[in-house]
């Protein structure tokens, strides 16, 4: 069996079933594990900390673990890097067989700081067969250092370990999201998968094939395709006319005008706004144009709602009527940033969906970092862009 820890709503396992393989997750949140079920995976709800490992010795391929990071998160209140002491102590403690965690949950400033420790509970345990065949980890980059003290314990346990900060932007996700990942396997080099992808398009050469361009927002969504065009907003109301579509303060979701017809591609609209995605509300907010990937997506905090914002393409000849103002990005175009398909079956209401969609892996990503455990042979992405 491949084992996923902290399986969200499927990042790793929409990515396997890509790959023709499938896990059996590990998830508390009840609106994950509803996401999950919808999707077809195989899971159970429950505790990560709470679960015994014994059903899972001796029948164990794989093991994925992506612990919670709002402890360890730019996008939270970082406590959990004040608790890094604490959890290399617990991890260094059940490398040994030893279970402290009881004795050190109390001092812990976020009390979710301790579960980046607990895929050591379970490799300990697998180590005594001669378990996992190999090892995949996901984490924000804050988590690097202990990433490093899981890989020196692998690698007395005769793994191979590869540790790093990888850009998903760099392996055809939408999005300029770095995370720290580690790689082991007993069977063969661990190694970064080879990136496929550049801020800029990078020619074939003696050694290798090149790499492509990093795919937009509008690619990812397809803004600028015939049935999908650039949105652009009416401000004269809908196709019949009458009052402002945006009443004062109003925030609708793009999807939602779109149905609405209180916006349409009119000949005479087209170009009239450029959109850029706002990560959050803060000052220091990321804003990138529709034309480049997307800044991280995180969410969890109203304040970190991402928007889309317009305004006039052309600062000579600015649009007629009043600029719209901020529109929420939904549920199905963040889940396209982070590379699920467009009908993933998010459960749940907004807040709870795009708080999956923020914590999961992509799924490209994934299948990059999985393609070579899995196959012994590079990620293939016609393959899976087909598959997809």
């Amino acid at each position: 069996m491949i084992l996923d820890l902290f399986a969200g709503p499927g990042g790793w396992s929409h990515a396997l079933s890509l790959l023709g393989h499938r896990d059996i997750g590990l998830e508390w949140d009840e609106w994950a594990c509803k996401t999950r079920a919808a999707a077809g995976q195989l899971t159970i709800r429950t505790d990560v900390a709470a679960y015994p490992v014994q059903p899972w010795v001796g029948r164990t391929t794989g093991l994925i673990a992506s612990p919670p990071c709002q402890a360890w998160s730019m996008a939270g209140k970082r406590l959990g890097r004040l608790d890094q002491p604490l959890v290399h102590e617990a991890v260094a403690a059940l490398a040994a067989g030893r279970d402290i965690r009881a004795r050190l949950l109390p001092a812990c400033r976020d009390d979710r700081s301790l579960l980046a420790a607990e895929p050591m509970r379970y490799l300990h345990a697998l180590q005594s067969v001669g378990e996992p065949e190999w090892v995949a980890m996901e984490e924000v980059p804050d988590v690097l250092p202990l990433w490093r003290q899981y890989a020196d314990i692998l690698r007395r346990w005769g793994f191979s370990v590869w540790c790093g900060i990888l850009n998903a932007a760099d392996y055809g996700v939408p999005q300029t999201r770095k995370r720290a990942i580690l790689l082991a396997s007993r069977t063969r080099v661990a190694h970064p998968p080879e990136p496929t992808h550049a801020e800029a398009a990078e020619p074939a050469h003696l050694f290798g094939p090149g790499r492509q361009r990093w795919v937009s927002m509008a690619e990812a969504l397809g803004w600028g395709a015939a049935d999908r065009p650039v949105p652009v907003v009416c401000a004269g109301g809908g196709p019949g006319g009458g009052p402002e579509p945006w009443p004062s303060g109003a925030r609708q979701a793009l999807a939602t005008s779109r149905a609405r017809g209180t916006w349409t591609p009119r000949a005479t609209d087209r170009g009239r706004w450029s959109w850029s995605l706002r990560s959050n509300s803060q000052a220091h907010a990321s804003i990138r144009p529709v034309s480049r990937p997307a800044g991280t997506l995180f969410f969890g905090h109203r304040a970190n709602e991402c928007t889309w914002i317009a305004e006039p393409a052309d600062a000579e000849l600015p649009g007629e009527g009043t600029v719209p103002p901020p529109i929420r990005i939904t549920a199905g175009e963040a889940g396209c940033l982070q590379t699920f398909p467009a009908d993933y079956p998010w459960q749940g209401n907004k807040g709870q969906q795009f708080s999956q969609i923020g914590n999961a892996v992509p799924p490209r990503l994934a299948a990059h970092l999985l393609t070579p455990v899995l196959t012994h042979r590079p990620f293939d992405p016609t393959a899976y862009e087909l598959a997809a």
